[in-house]
């Protein structure tokens, strides 16, 4: 099997390298503005964090469109229904404080990431998606460090910065490798 687009995938890697350009230059902007306010629950850090799992809900809303009838749309609804839920679970966990919001962002990323490593899967074929695999995998690994993190006595949210700015360079990547098979399939 060939990990080169097909004439038929070629719209879609281009959708999808679009999208993973508009998911890494939030997820910088992101963890800048959330790094200087990480060592408490303030305002701007309780809207940063919920707006997160939000905007993904929008990217795989978008994704989902973009990737019709393909056998990844499925996750993309998955990741939707997690991302808004954990959205509401963070409106609450703020509240709450740090641990509570390293909880719920940390069970989002185990969640998460196993569907992102799913859908992924399904989509080798368009090429570029080995940088996905590879988050979605670390996704849920980070998940488990953020569960664990939130027993520590001085928990903070710096991590969830580091953690943005990752998956962030991820979608990069996957974005300069859609357009590589593009370009090559032309």
């Amino acid at each position: 099997m060939t990990t080169t687009a097909t004439p038929v995938a070629v719209p879609i890697a281009s959708a999808l390298r679009r999208l993973y350009f508009a998911r890494f230059g939030f997820a910088l902007l992101w963890a800048a503005a959330l790094f200087p306010t990480a060592s408490s629950i303030g305002p701007v850090s309780a809207t940063l964090l919920v707006l997160y799992p939000l905007f993904d809900v929008g990217a795989a809303i978008v994704d989902a469109r973009s990737s019709r009838g393909g056998r990844s749309a499925s996750g993309l609804y998955v990741t939707v229904a997690i991302s808004a839920l954990a959205a509401v679970g963070l409106v609450f966990a703020v509240a709450s404080g740090i641990p509570a919001v390293l909880r719920v962002w940390g069970s989002w990323a185990v969640v998460a990431g196993l569907v992102q490593l799913v859908v992924a899967l399904r989509r080798r074929e368009l090429g570029g998606q080995w940088a996905m695999i590879a988050s979605g995998a670390i996704s849920t690994l980070a998940g488990i460090s953020f569960f664990l993190q939130a027993a520590a006595p001085h928990a903070s949210l710096t991590n969830l910065a580091g953690y943005a700015l990752l998956g962030g360079v991820f979608f990069l990547v996957s974005a300069l490798r859609l357009g590589r098979i593009a370009c090559e399939s032309n």
